[in-house]
Formats: C-alpha cells, structure tokens, sequence
C-alpha cells in the first residue's frame, strides 16, 4: 500500500476485492484514512441495497426509520449493507448510530445474533448483538422479530422458504424481500417462490436474473441488486473530483442517485431499479454526486468545482467508438 502510493500519489483509488471477512474489514479500518481505497463487496454491495430500500419506500411507504430489518447472512455484505442503512437512518433522523442499528437485526449460522453471544462473535458482527433470548432459526426470528424488509446474503440457496415468506406476508401487506446471494443456484429463493408464496404482494429484488413471473394472471418484474450499478459511477465520481479519500457520506449519495433514477414506470411494474440499458446515464448521476460530496467534504482536490458536474463526469467516460481507417 506505500509503495502504491508512493509510485502513484494519494489519489490513486484501489480497490479491494474477494477478501475474507475478517482481513477485508481490517484492512478497510487501517487503510481508510490514509489512502484512497474502497472495498466493492462490503460498501457497493451496501450502496446498491440501499438504494433499492429507498427506491421500494415509494411502494411501501413510510420512512427507513420506521421499518424493521432482518438478514440472513453476517458476513462482509450483510454488516456492510446493514451498517450503511444505520448510517442513513441516522442521517435522516439526526438519532446516534447506536440508536438506528437497533433497528437492524441479523442471523448467521448459529441464530440470531443476541448480547448473551457477544464473547464468542467477530469484532464486525459484535455491533449488531441487541437485547433478546436466543433465537435458533431464520423462521423464528421473522415471527419475533416482525421485519418489514428480509434481506438475504447468507451464500445459502433455498433458505427463504414458504414458511418464512408467508410468516413475513402475514403481518406486512407489501414484504419486501431481497435475496441477494449468488449465483442463481445459491439464492435465498426465486423470484417465482417469493411472488407465490406472498400471493404477489411481495417487493422482490435479488443478486441474481430472474425472468419476469405470472402469477394470477399478472406479470411481475423483479430487480437485480448489482453491484455494476453502483461501482463504476463511485469510482469515476471519485477521479473526477480527485478525491484523496472515500467518506461514508459519498456512499449515501450514490445510493441516493441510483433510487432517484426510479421512475414511477419502473415501480408500476414492482421494480426498485432502475433499467441496467441506462448505465452510462445513471453512472454519470451517481459520478457527479460522489464528486459535489468529495467537494462538500473538502476531499476533492481538482479545483475550482466544475459547473456542471454530470457534464464533467460524461466528458471522462469511455466511449468505444472508433474511426473507419478502411
């Protein structure tokens, strides 16, 4: 990492990718403040399903404060998604973030994550043990708990079954669900079992395609929460600007720019993202909010501000166009 930044200065942006739990949060601790680094599967992942949260929020109503979440899954994606979701609620309430994780529940392969387990849990898991008796299983812990959001990134296929998306549809009118886990094989359900076994009530999105369902004579449509919508924006708003360092707040912002590329046509037909065609558009929004917040933050160090920021950033992408020599 010196010699990184040595060779290249402090705002060349490196990316970590695929490491384990608990060197990828180690190393993001240790080296966010001194370079520019970002770490795709534990923020992008995050960016993305926030995104996708309040984007659904137009279908579903109400604020993020005032719904509950429950993960399946408390590796680098679901800390990491259900970290920046605190984050929000805390910006958007003003409450500590000791306060919006309350709001925030998680199960990994031994239950529940509870105070009673606090000894025996990783350091990045450790955030995430509230006050409860132990709870074993996923079904028994959406029937206490009573979230209105499930989110899946256990890695572990088939693991939203009809008994835990009826118990979710039976005291929520509109679930919402995401199975995030891939690849297709590996996802917490299908699209046609979470649609079904909701009797179409479900907002559904997931890591993986799944090809639009008919259920009761309707179509519906689901997402695909990629991490592509998300990452290739971030980084060019971070180039763009010159930013010296990634702030939580600049991940905010990107997912605040990818739901506000949701329009009511997409949410009409159940959709919380908005059409993957219009990547270059929505990644040149995203660059140029990543950008005004590095500037807002005092990060960036390509001065004076340009103008227009979408502009700008459209000007530095990558067009593969070539000229006819024959």
């Amino acid at each position: 990492m010196t010699a990184v930044k040595q060779n290249y200065g402090q705002k060349v942006l490196i990316q970590f990718e695929d490491f384990a739990n608990h060197n990828a949060f180690d190393l993001l601790a240790k080296y966010g403040s001194t370079h520019l680094v970002f770490n795709d599967d534990i923020q992008g992942t995050a960016s993305v399903v926030l995104a996708g949260l309040i984007a659904s929020l137009k279908l579903v109503g109400g604020t993020l404060a005032e719904h509950t979440f429950l993960f399946l899954g408390a590796g680098e994606a679901g800390t990491g998604i259900a970290e920046l979701i605190a984050l929000e609620i805390s910006k958007q309430t003003g409450a500590p973030l000791e306060e919006t994780r309350k709001k925030i529940w998680l199960v990994d392969s031994k239950g529940l994550i509870v105070k009673s387990r606090m000894e025996l849990l990783q350091h990045f898991k450790r955030p995430w043990a509230h006050e409860h008796e132990p709870v074993q299983s996923l079904l028994d812990a959406v029937k206490v708990i009573k979230p209105t959001v499930l989110i899946g990134s256990s890695g572990a296929g088939r693991t939203f079954t009809k008994e835990v998306i009826q118990a979710i549809a039976s005291f929520n009118e509109k679930p919402i669900i995401l199975a995030l886990s891939n690849p297709t094989s590996q996802s917490e359900c299908t699209a046609e079992e979470a649609y079904r076994w909701s009797e179409g009530r479900a907002i559904f999105a997931s890591g993986s395609p799944f090809a639009p369902v008919e259920y009761n004579g309707t179509s519906y449509a689901s997402g695909q929460a990629n991490n592509a919508y998300i990452f290739p924006g971030f980084g060019l708003g971070l180039i763009i600007s010159g930013a010296i360092r990634v702030h939580d707040d600049m991940l905010l912002a990107a997912s605040e720019a990818l739901a506000a590329q949701v329009s009511q046509e997409n949410l009409d037909k159940g959709l919380i993202y908005p059409p993957f065609a219009n990547i270059r558009k929505i990644s040149a929004q995203i660059a140029a909010k990543v950008a005004a917040k590095a500037y807002e933050l005092g990060l960036a160090t390509r001065l004076p501000q340009p103008e227009n920021l979408v502009v700008y950033a459209e000007s530095f992408m990558y067009c593969p166009n070539y000229r006819k020599y024959r």
